[in-house]
């Protein structure tokens, strides 16, 4: 098994037995760079503008001008495994969160727990020994959420973050969010106007003005909630993009994937695969003004999440900070196809909207989306849209489930502008880079836990202009797996058998070499299989 840890790594590795830093050490560094770590929820690869989409988004385009995009990067193709692997720097069944916030079992499933695990650390635990302040806005979606008396050990604040403000759990009302936390007490949604992305942006933006103030370097982690179902939006935003959506999924495709190869985000020999089966053409949709107000909704979401964005940015160059800030923007999983019926049940669905009015559960088309009184989602067709060009969903390993755009800006390193980069990489790479960043090393224990090693390498090496040093990448989800290694992709819907793809000649994997390259796929299966029994990944039950 080749392991993705590169040569330095392993030297600060097996050169630390503790994470504390001491004083010498720190100051023989030199200036270490804010890093603000910004993540949305469900959006798809080609849902911004400066990937290919219509969506107004100003501010992620311009941080794109200025830096960096990848083309080819990955995150677990499901919000709670992306966000595990995200802050800990190893695979999501390594640290407990093998599937969602359900505990399967410590003695027969370790890598189903549900719960951040103690053999992993967060970005934030290390980065705080080494004299940054920690602080997160958003969704964290990495505990078991019991109910509101339940334990607490695996908050944000029990796991190296110094201030919080957000959701415990993955989902709920933008204008009423179930589980609001400030730091290690719950919270309630106050004013008329309130709006949870607003909300997220406009304290992330304070803590930038607090951290740059006190002149120490920070670590600020932004978890957006948008995109993700229900469809709430502030009734300016979807006004917007009224009637932008008359012409319909199909069209919406083809004119994204066009500006897509006009960007070079992906190859013109790329074909865009075909409409979902489930799908019917838009002109036989019968319901045309609801599925527009469905797409206007979503875009809506995006756009104020942008406009959000832009204010933490501001801010950061108001104090200062902007040169020596680390900025990446990525997303959890790729777009959602999951349609809302009217017997859902959860945590996260409210009964009554603030003002006591009953909420409209399910995709009823008789019922406009938008309100704090409904609760839909998007749905299929849409999310194929969304996955332009791509095959499938989140939850699934192929493309469209799994691909995500990463946008980084660092000024004093990443100095050609504009650029694309088609280095895979992984979530898992997040952790490694944020560390070789700010020069820590990846401790060996932390405050008596022995740590899994680090499943990702460093990026910086690809910020620079430099090949980075890829090995293979593994992902499974309940039964759906794929290993990537090179420009080979071996991947498997579940329960089907498996498919091999070209990702140099293929990336939309249309065209399956299983059957005329079986030494190829056996080596990355056993590669596969190799990868399993190191990480708890156990095989999903039909």
């Amino acid at each position: 098994m080749r392991l993705r840890i590169a040569p330095f790594w392993i030297a600060l590795v097996l050169g630390s037995t503790a994470a504390q830093q001491s004083t010498a050490q720190l100051a023989a560094r030199g200036p270490q760079p804010n890093i603000i770590l910004i993540m949305a929820d469900d959006l798809g690869f080609s849902d911004l503008g400066c990937y290919g989409s219509e969506i107004f988004t100003p501010n992620l385009d311009a941080l794109a001008k200025d830096g960096l995009r990848f083309t080819q990067f990955y995150n677990a193709g499901r919000c709670c495994p992306t966000r595990a692997a995200l802050l800990t720097g190893v695979y999501p069944h390594q640290a407990g969160v093998g599937h969602m916030m359900t505990d399967y079992g410590r003695q027969q499933h370790p890598g189903y727990r549900g719960n951040l695990g103690t053999n992993c650390a967060t970005i934030a635990e290390i980065l705080r020994t080494a004299g940054y302040r920690t602080m997160i806005c958003g969704k964290w979606h990495v505990t078991r959420f019991v109910d509101r008396r339940g334990p607490k050990h695996t908050w944000p604040l029990q796991r190296g973050f110094e201030k919080f403000y957000g959701t415990i759990h993955g989902a709920g009302s933008y204008f009423d969010p179930v589980t609001l936390t400030r730091d290690n007490q719950f919270a309630t949604a106050t004013g008329t106007g309130y709006y949870y992305t607003d909300a997220i942006s406009d304290h992330a933006a304070e803590y930038v003005q607090q951290a740059a103030a006190a002149r120490k370097p920070f670590f600020l982690y932004v978890a957006y909630t948008a995109p993700h179902w229900p469809l709430h939006a502030p009734p300016e935003a979807i006004a917007r993009y009224r009637g932008r959506y008359a012409v319909g999924w199909d069209t919406l495709r083809q004119q994204r994937h066009k500006r897509m190869i006009a960007m070079g985000i992906v190859k013109p020999h790329w074909p865009l695969t075909p409409r979902d089966p489930r799908v019917r053409t838009w002109e036989q949709n019968r319901y045309k003004s609801w599925q527009q107000r469905r797409m206007e909704v979503y875009a809506a979401q995006i756009y104020t999440m942008d406009r959000g964005i832009g204010r933490i940015l501001q801010k950061l160059s108001q104090m200062g900070a902007e040169r020596n800030t680390l900025v990446m923007f990525l997303a959890d999983n790729g777009g959602c196809a999951e349609e809302i019926a009217a017997d859902w049940k959860g945590l996260h669905i409210p009964d009554k909207n603030r003002n006591g009015r009953a909420v409209q559960l399910g995709n009823d088309p008789k019922v406009t989306p938008g309100a704090a009184d409904t609760y839909q989602s998007y749905g299929i067709a849409w999310a194929n849209a969304s996955n332009t060009p791509f095959r499938l969903y989140q939850h699934w390993a192929h493309e469209g489930g799994i691909a995500t755009p990463l946008i980084v800006r660092w000024p004093e390193v990443i100095t050609a502008r504009g650029r694309l980069t088609d280095q895979p990489g992984h979530v898992v790479d997040i952790m490694p880079t944020c560390l070789a960043a700010a020069k820590v090393r990846y401790p060996v224990t932390i405050e008596a836990r022995t740590l899994t090693p680090l499943a990702g390498q460093s990026l910086l090496p690809v910020f620079q202009g430099r090949p980075g040093q890829p090995g293979p990448i593994f992902w499974e989800h309940e039964g759906n797996r794929a290993v990537r290694d090179g420009k080979w992709k071996l991947v498997s819907r579940f329960p089907d058998n498996w498919e091999l793809y070209d990702m140099e000649a293929d990336r939309t994997e249309m065209n399956d070499l299983v059957g005329k390259l079986p030494v190829i796929a056996q080596d990355l299966f056993q590669q596969y299989q190799a990868w399993t029994r190191r990480s708890n990944v156990e095989q999903w039950k039909k």
